[in-house]
């Protein structure tokens, strides 16, 4: 029951993660070209006004300035942590296939903004290794690791309760284990 259950759980995530592990080993070989997209608009003069004099280091945009900025170019850094300096505030926007950025002058008040999408294997890519896709798909990768594990040991499980019948049983699962143990002393220095 545990297997066909753990199976069923991380069918489709074991699916993704099985093709995107080839996607990833040849990653050199699979062209892409990124789709650049820059904006730029002024902040009007109340919201400049309203950027703190002596932020945080890190601190993110106030409310309303972030709702300015998404009017304005179209990008969200609400709630993002903001580089502040003397001349500028800087705020990072990366996420699975893709870049993005926003910066506005705080004496011009001038917003320039950028975004890159790298394409959807790009995209995928990034969510099999977790990158910048935030806590919920953190906790998703965990989660289906764990249903990985269980549906590896209970297929082992299985494979002791049938290995009288098929001779070639422990063989083959010892030769599951020796190949990559050979391969990595044999071809990784």
């Amino acid at each position: 029951m545990w297997h066909w259950m753990s199976a069923a759980v991380s069918l489709m995530a074991m699916l993704l993660f099985s093709v995107t592990g080839i996607t990833l080993n040849h990653a050199a070989s699979i062209g892409a070209t990124p789709v650049v997209v820059s904006r730029e608009a002024v902040l009007p003069g109340p919201l400049l006004s309203a950027l703190p004099k002596t932020p945080a280091a890190s601190a993110p945009l106030p409310g309303p300035v972030a709702a300015a900025v998404v009017t304005a170019v179209g990008v969200d850094p609400t709630g993002r942590a903001g580089e502040w300096s003397d001349d500028e505030v800087y705020v990072a926007l990366p996420r699975p296939g893709g870049d993005g950025w926003v910066s506005i002058d705080r004496t011009s008040g001038k917003i320039t903004a950028e975004t890159t999408d790298r394409g959807w294997i790009s995209y995928l890519n990034d969510l099999h290794k977790g990158r910048n896709a935030g806590t919920a798909w953190f906790w998703f990768i965990d989660i289906f690791a764990v249903a990985c594990i269980l549906f590896t040991l209970t297929g082992l499980l299985l494979l002791q309760l049938h290995a009288r019948h098929r001779r070639s049983t422990w063989p083959l699962v010892g030769l599951g284990l020796a190949l990559p143990v050979i391969i990595a002393i044999v071809f990784l220095h």
